[in-house]
């Protein structure tokens, strides 16, 4: 089972929209802190009405792998980086590129209950984590 049917399972625990709004807000709550020296301007997003910072670094166990740190300003986006950042955890930066925003949007019904404007900024950060994947990619490739 993936990491999205996982997270389409625990979304369909819920009733209703306010309860998995609710959850993607706790998601969010439990996003670890990031550094304020990697809130600089190559991590941040652009397009997104939230203040959101994203930085890709290598997995210390597995030099292949990636990982995510995340920040928002805004509790629902904030929930909605949690989300990208637990979907891409530990992927290769081949992996993070497959990430399927259009998918998630649907499997999780987000595209019915956010914003046009908001859709604008996920696609945003998830743009800027698949481009900082391929650039750790590019760079392990340099150096090996």
């Amino acid at each position: 089972m993936s990491r999205l049917d996982n997270l389409v399972e625990n979304f369909e625990l819920f009733d209703d929209w306010d309860q998995r709004y609710n959850y993607i807000i706790e998601l969010g709550e439990n996003l670890p802190a990031m550094s304020q020296k990697l809130m600089v301007e190559s991590n941040n997003v652009r397009g997104c009405m939230s203040t959101v910072y994203v930085s890709a670094y290598r997995d210390n166990s597995d030099s292949t792998l990636i990982r995510f740190y995340g920040y928002c300003d805004t509790s629902i986006i904030r929930g909605v980086l949690a989300i990208l950042i637990q979907l891409t955890e530990g992927k290769t930066a081949r992996e993070v590129d497959l990430l399927d925003v259009d998918e998630l949007f649907s499997r999780l019904h987000l595209d019915e209950h956010l914003s046009p404007n908001r859709h604008v900024g996920i696609y945003a950060i998830v743009t800027l984590m698949k481009q900082q994947a391929h650039k750790l990619d590019i760079l392990s490739r340099n150096v090996a």
